[in-house]
């Protein structure tokens, strides 16, 4: 599977690895260095506790009985790409925001599907949201949630976490269009119009609007952004859906 990983992915990875590395180094010669490194983990653990606590206490969970059609979609997808657990997975109420995500906590991974998008199985839409719950399983396969704690102090570097969690993102497209081919495109449109008009988009005039709209401001907001433009995913998309075939 290494031709679905970024080419940046790994390099960044490594660049942010030694860095906080040194960090941690320094941070423990000094006692009171030490001190901010406990601090830093309890204040962490539980404000990501409390944040999964709220997901788990308000969120609908897939199962078996509760939505199972989407359920046994999600178990084959985990299947196929080799998870030896299968998420569990969330749906929580948006308020129109159309989004996705995946993460950890205690060594359990979760996906959390936003209410619009999850609205997409009901829609003729299981292509496309089989293609996002592919990319969020992708993030846990390549343990991007987990790097994220080892990496932290990188974090403070200017650009450079938004840079490597760009080219996880990028990674985690590519997964996704390997195993969901179908829906790939369109699960990113949704992203972009909804997932009521995505049909309607004409994709490479969206595609030239990166190229058009592409000035100092656009690529400078894109240097400080975790995700890539949503107009260079759908082309870096269709470039490997290309190659593939």
């Amino acid at each position: 599977m290494d031709s679905l990983i970024h080419s940046k992915e790994n390099f960044y990875f490594k660049l942010s690895l030694v860095i906080s590395v040194l960090i941690y180094i320094l941070l423990v010669i000094s006692l009171v260095g030490i001190v901010y490194i406990v601090l830093g983990i309890i204040i962490s653990f539980i404000a990501h506790g409390l944040f999964v606590g709220n997901i788990k206490g308000n969120g609908i969970k897939l199962s078996e009985t509760q939505f199972p059609e989407v359920y046994q979609l999600s178990k084959e997808i985990a299947s196929k790409m080799g998870l030896e657990v299968v998420p569990d997975i969330y749906i929580i109420q948006s308020g129109g925001m159309i989004n996705a995500f995946a993460t950890k906590f205690l060594g359990r991974s979760f996906v959390v599907l936003y209410s619009d998008v999850f609205e997409l199985a009901y829609r003729q839409g299981e292509a496309e949201l089989a293609f996002i719950i592919c990319h969020e399983f992708a993030h846990l396969k390549r343990k991007h949630v987990s790097r994220k704690v080892l990496l932290f102090p990188s974090m403070f570097v200017p650009f450079l976490a938004q840079a490597y969690s760009r080219a996880c993102e990028y990674t985690c497209d590519n997964f996704a269009s390997y195993y969901q081919t179908t829906g790939a495109e369109n699960g990113l449109l949704i992203l972009a119009i909804g997932k009521k008009l995505y049909e309607k988009v004409n994709v490479q005039q969206y595609i030239k609007q990166a190229e058009s709209d592409g000035g100092f401001w656009v690529r400078f907001s894109e240097l400080l952004a975790t995700h890539p433009n949503l107009p260079k995913r759908v082309s870096n998309i269709q470039r490997y859906i290309q190659a593939k075939e």
